[in-house]
């Protein structure tokens, strides 16, 4: 038997926190690393972190930071993947991008394995990781697209502080000690930290996410529309997003309302869920048991619950999606990508 080939990785954004966890679940996983270069900003260069036991020296990413790096994930920031990713791809790496700045090319697969495995084959160095958001909505739904066809979806997000970076995290934190203790808040980061004005989360929603567009929705709220498409590959469902701004933590959930192109049974939707990869449907109303947030933190799969034909309309159907943002959301998809590259070539 022959010894499985090991490679030689990059995690670009290697500080943040979905940098992080890729680092992380590379090691959980066993993947076959046989080099790794850690990289992130000049501001982080210098950063010791640990991975199998070994401590690494994070590296300032540039241009010539990918000299025989073969698989490469980016989570550093949709304009450093613009510099840096054809950088990269020319130096032969094939470049697994987790931000906004690939998608919607045409020519660069945007994938989740337990959706659209195949378009990884068709990459040319790069491949794109879909928005969190995104990811667990269409890993959930795609079993009912096969099996029903989808006409239309009505989603909204309820989404945790860490999709927004470390810095929204510390500022929910401070803000809640703050109005705990009968202070006024003072926001900084959120909803968006290049924008003019901020408002507070700690105890608060804010239904803004990214910036408005012209068509009156956020940029979140078009990605979750136009990558479902995508994925889907099918430009014939209509989708609506509301993206919500929620003080929580980690672990994004969404309520789902679905219209199928055919009649369905409720238990067969149960089935199709439960037996679909990287599923766990959590849905006992008896029990009170559904998905939470604080139950999928720190687990790779997405939760489904609160299953239930809707009241208007015969082939509408309602569900409760929960999923950790920085692990299926981000990290997890990443490293399942890999994994199937890795497999690929046997």
């Amino acid at each position: 038997m022959s010894e499985q080939k090991l490679y030689h990785v990059a995690v670009v954004g290697a500080t943040g926190a979905v940098g992080e966890q890729m680092i992380r679940m590379l090691e959980s996983r066993n993947f076959p690393v046989g080099e790794l270069k850690l990289l992130s900003s000049a501001r982080s260069a210098g950063t010791k972190l640990k991975f199998r036991g070994h401590e690494y020296t994070v590296q300032e990413a540039g241009p010539d930071s990918f000299e025989g790096v073969e698989i490469a994930l980016f989570s550093a920031g949709s304009d450093v993947s613009r510099k840096l990713v054809p950088h990269a791809a020319a130096a032969g790496a094939v470049c697994i991008d987790n931000t906004s700045a690939y998608r919607m090319d045409p020519e660069t697969p945007l994938v989740v394995p337990e959706v659209n495995p195949e378009q990884i084959a068709r990459h040319k160095g790069v491949i794109a990781n879909p928005n969190c958001s995104t990811i667990q909505m269409v890993a959930a739904l795609k079993p009912l697209h096969d099996r029903y066809g989808i006409a239309r979806i009505i989603v909204s997000t309820y989404q945790a502080v860490s999709g927004a970076g470390a810095r929204a995290v510390t500022e929910l934190l401070r803000q809640t000690e703050e109005l705990l203790a009968g202070r006024k808040p003072e926001p900084d980061v959120l909803p968006v930290s290049s924008l003019p004005v901020k408002h507070h989360i700690a105890f608060n929603a804010i239904p803004q996410i990214d910036k408005f567009q012209d068509n009156g929705y956020t940029f979140e709220e078009m990605k979750m529309v136009n990558e479902t498409k995508k994925i889907m590959g099918d430009d014939s469902i209509a989708v609506t997003a509301t993206c919500v701004r929620i003080p929580v933590l980690r672990g994004h959930s969404e309520s789902v309302y679905v219209e199928l192109k055919s009649d369905y049974e409720l238990d067969d939707v149960r089935s199709l869920l439960s037996n679909a990869p990287g599923i766990t449907v959590v849905d006992d109303p008896a029990s009170q048991r559904y998905p939470l947030a604080t139950e999928a933190e720190g687990r790779p799969d997405v939760f489904v619950g609160r299953i239930r034909r809707d009241l208007t309309h015969p082939r509408g159907l309602n569900l409760w999606i929960v999923s950790d943002n920085l692990l299926k959301g981000a990290a997890w998809n990443a490293v399942q990508i890999a994994e199937t590259i890795v497999n690929s070539r046997g």
